[in-house]
């Protein structure tokens, strides 16, 4: 995992990367499913030190509830400039976009994807999102695929 070494960000989309994408519709709104594999993952990045990042179009209340759940605190949510929102976090963080992983799966994603130094997407992404990535996960989005690029990124903080 040495091309981990020096990455000190998770940026992730939300739809499509910690779901599957699926828009679930109730009375009280927008519903959605997380894997609780992905969530391990993020706890245990976090319990590292290890800065997370949600930059989403969307800005459901099930979002932000997920987020303080996994003690998330960085929050671009209903965003459709995604590389301008990574540019600021890594600002903020007084970070490099280099020193950043952004994982998406949408059209919308790649301004992003391609700011960051390391571009993921999980299996599902969309075909032209694969082909501009430098990880692709085995799992699919909201699969355990964020848990698969949080191993990787464990195993790279454990070597050092």
């Amino acid at each position: 995992m040495n091309h981990l070494h020096g990455i000190r960000l998770l940026a992730l989309d939300v739809d499509g990367v910690l779901t599957d994408g699926g828009l679930y519709y109730g009375s009280e709104g927008v519903v959605q499913k997380y894997n609780s594999a992905d969530g391990a993952g993020i706890i245990e990045l976090r319990r590292k030190g290890f800065p997370i990042a949600l930059v989403s179009l969307r800005d459901f209340p099930a979002t932000r509830r997920r987020a303080a759940d996994l003690g998330i605190e960085i929050l671009c949510l209903g965003s459709d400039e995604k590389a301008a929102a990574l540019r600021n976090i890594c600002r903020n963080l007084s970070i490099d976009c280099e020193a950043a992983i952004f994982m998406g799966d949408g059209l919308l994603d790649l301004p992003a994807i391609r700011t960051a130094g390391i571009g993921a997407c999980p299996s599902s992404a969309h075909p032209l999102v694969k082909a501009e990535c430098d990880i692709i996960t085995k799992r699919a989005g909201g699969e355990g695929a964020v848990g698969e690029i949080a191993d990787m990124l464990l195993e790279s903080i454990k070597n050092g």
